[in-house]
């Protein structure tokens, strides 16, 4: 948990510090890795913890974010009402597609969810008497907090990480709790699982539906931040980048995750000079990551400090509970 609150620290004091120089474009960037760090933490929660490859995650956040864009466009319902609804819509959503898709296993189950979200992609892009279709829907009201609007980039910024924090702690107290435990029994053997008496069909809806509601809270925190959504904004390549964003950052590591998208997040910004080029730059990073690092920025850290400290203990004991608890 120490990992967790020090990045989270880090992201609250950098871009107030920009701030002074008046650089608000930062706050913008900020925000958006802190998004991006929710929606890898919610699959986190699917892939790493559970071990279910879902290649339709982005759809859950488009769903969100429609929802709330037309909560406040359409029905006037402002930021508290929309941001849960928005969850609440695409978890929904989430647990209707789960019921014939979570019996199934492996390469099965991942094309079933990259099935999902494409059709869902669909809807977005072509339902244009609800989602307006490739034009997008602009969403003017801002946030307002019963009656009182939150305009600056500073509280903007700040009630952005305060409800991605609260979100990020809700996620890894529960991957790190007897539910925790169970997830990773699906991941390790589900048939194993099965046999001890796990439900794992039930279980698989409910981190499914789980993770997708914290998919639709991201997506509502992109609409009120952005003001704009668009289909495009939710597609194939969205969900294979926030899969990368936990592959990079450690497999089953809920700080890899974080640490994965502020990387692939910041990464394109820093390069942004070259222009293009920096799409190739961060395939390459993404693809030496992959093949050096294969447990993950974050996994290669803690497996190296575990064989360090091995040489202190006896061969053949198990590292502590505290060496691999924070993971």
């Amino acid at each position: 948990m120490v990992p967790l609150l020090v990045l989270l620290v880090v992201f609250a004091l950098v871009p107030y510090g920009l701030a002074k120089f008046g650089k608000g474009y930062f706050f913008q960037v900020a925000q958006l890795v802190l998004i991006y760090a929710l929606l890898a933490v919610s699959l986190h929660l699917v892939t790493g913890a559970a071990g279910l490859l879902h290649l339709g995650h982005a759809a859950f956040y488009g769903v969100g974010a429609y929802v709330a864009a037309l909560l406040g466009t359409e029905m006037k319902l402002g930021f508290v009402w929309g941001l849960p609804a928005a969850g609440l819509a695409a978890a929904a959503l989430a647990f209707v597609v789960a019921l014939p898709t979570m019996r199934l296993v492996s390469i099965y189950f991942a094309v079933a969810t990259l099935a999902i979200g494409q059709m869902i992609h669909t809807v977005l892009l072509n339902w244009v008497a609800v989602t307006k279709g490739p034009n997008g829907v602009m969403l003017f009201s801002g946030i307002n907090l019963f009656g009182w609007p939150v305009k600056s980039p500073v509280a903007v910024y700040f009630l952005v990480a305060g409800l991605v924090a609260l979100s990020i702690w809700v996620l890894h107290r529960l991957s790190h709790s007897y539910y925790g435990n169970a997830l990773r029994s699906l991941r390790e053997d589900d048939q194993c699982a099965d046999a001890m008496g796990v439900d794992t069909v039930r279980l698989k809806i409910e981190v499914f539906t789980v993770s997708a509601f914290f998919a639709g809270i991201a997506g509502a925190l992109w609409a009120y931040t952005t003001g704009y959504v668009s289909p495009g904004d939710f597609g194939f390549n969205t969900s294979i980048l926030v899969l990368a964003m936990i592959v990079v950052g450690g497999l089953g590591s809920l700080p890899g995750a974080i640490i994965g998208a502020a990387l692939l997040i910041l990464l394109p910004e820093v390069l942004r000079g070259i222009g293009d080029l920096r799409n190739v730059m961060v395939g390459i990073v993404m693809f030496v990551s992959i093949l050096f690092l294969p447990k993950g920025l974050l996994g290669e850290v803690s497996a190296l400090s575990l064989v360090r400290r091995g040489f202190g203990l006896k061969w053949g004991s198990a590292p502590s509970e505290r060496e691999v608890g924070w993971r």
